[in-house]
């Protein structure tokens, strides 16, 4: 049986330790005044997706801390993400104004080949936040538990399709792999079925498309305190308050943990001052309770990891993910 529980803690432990190393730019911006007049977020997927709400959180409370003037945002899709780092490799010489937020997707879609490029080719913001992912279905569903899903899938495997807002062989297809792998069951035999971003999925989960949906736990949240959905189990390693009647994946006898990173890319090329304002404002935003309301309401996990760390940080990803691909199957 698949235990991605090591694999998580070798590589949020690098990222989790990371926090601690603040660079210099946040004590010279540490009195909160405006550090930029103003971000242009670039966004590699469609609204209602993770990356879209990590840009628009981070964007909110930036704004509404003072800490930048004002902030703007442009969904890119198309190419798992692709489209977006194409655009920003093209154009980087008038893009210095401009950030895009991405996760460990650009590091599976560089190894499998899906991107010509990596994130060696961009400047590294940092590293900024982390979200577990969730197994979710309708809110009407009789399924109510990993059980009850796993007992239907049982039945049928072909017919129970799990949709995710990520290729084949992305992160939510390899979120949905390990966890029926940890179940038992055949990573390789699950009916995968890829969308463009996560609102997208979550659309044909409601339509009835697909049975169940792998996604991230701030965007099962926000549905299912809407109503339209039920979280069935999350890859944290305990409940989490932003949703605490959801159930982890180990409280149902399915051992694996997992946490998706997100952070902020710019233009190769880009200026070191500019870079310094970059991280300098993300430092900054850590302590302001503007940041921790958004943070608390997505049940997101603080992380920082600036510039080299970063850099380190996504080298061991790289071999950690690698590996695993490897032994699902994937590469």
């Amino acid at each position: 049986m698949l235990k991605f529980t090591n694999t998580r803690r070798g590589v949020f432990g690098l990222l989790a330790a990371s926090t601690m190393a603040m660079g210099l730019g946040t004590l010279a911006f540490a009195d909160g005044h405006q550090i930029l007049d103003d971000i242009h977020f670039l966004i590699p997927g469609g609204a209602g997706g993770g990356w879209d709400g990590t840009a628009r959180g981070v964007g909110e409370a930036l704004t509404e801390s003072g800490l930048i003037g004002s902030a703007s945002f442009e969904n890119m899709s198309g190419g798992g993400g692709g489209t977006a780092i194409g655009y920003l490799l093209e154009n980087a010489d008038s893009l210095e104004g401009t950030l895009m937020v991405n996760s460990t997707p650009i590091v599976i879609r560089s190894l499998t080949g899906v991107f010509p490029h990596n994130f060696r080719d961009l400047t590294l913001v940092a590293g900024t936040i982390g979200d577990y992912a969730a197994i979710v279905v309708p809110a009407g569903s009789d399924i109510s538990t990993m059980d009850d899903f796993l007992a239907v899938y049982d039945a049928d495997p072909a017919g129970t399709p799990i949709g995710g807002g990520s290729v084949p062989g992305g992160m939510d297809h390899l979120v949905a792999a390990m966890v029926m792998e940890a179940s038992g069951r055949d990573a390789l035999g699950v009916n995968y079925i890829p969308y463009d971003a996560g609102g997208t999925a979550m659309a044909a989960l409601l339509s009835g498309e697909i049975k169940a949906l792998s996604t991230g736990f701030s965007e099962a949240v926000d549905l299912a305190n809407q109503g339209e959905v039920k979280i069935i189990g999350i890859t944290a390693d305990a409940r989490v308050d932003a949703a605490p009647e959801a159930m982890t994946m180990m409280e149902q006898g399915i051992d694996t943990t997992f946490v998706n990173w997100r952070g902020f890319f710019g233009a190769p090329r880009m200026s070191d001052e500019k870079l310094a304002q970059y991280q300098a404002a993300i430092a900054a935003m850590y302590d302001t309770e503007e940041w921790e309301a958004v943070r608390a309401r997505n049940g997101w996990v603080n992380i920082h990891n600036p510039g080299d760390d970063f850099r380190v940080f996504l080298e061991e990803q790289e071999t950690v993910i690698g590996d695993l691909m490897t032994k699902l199957g994937f590469l």
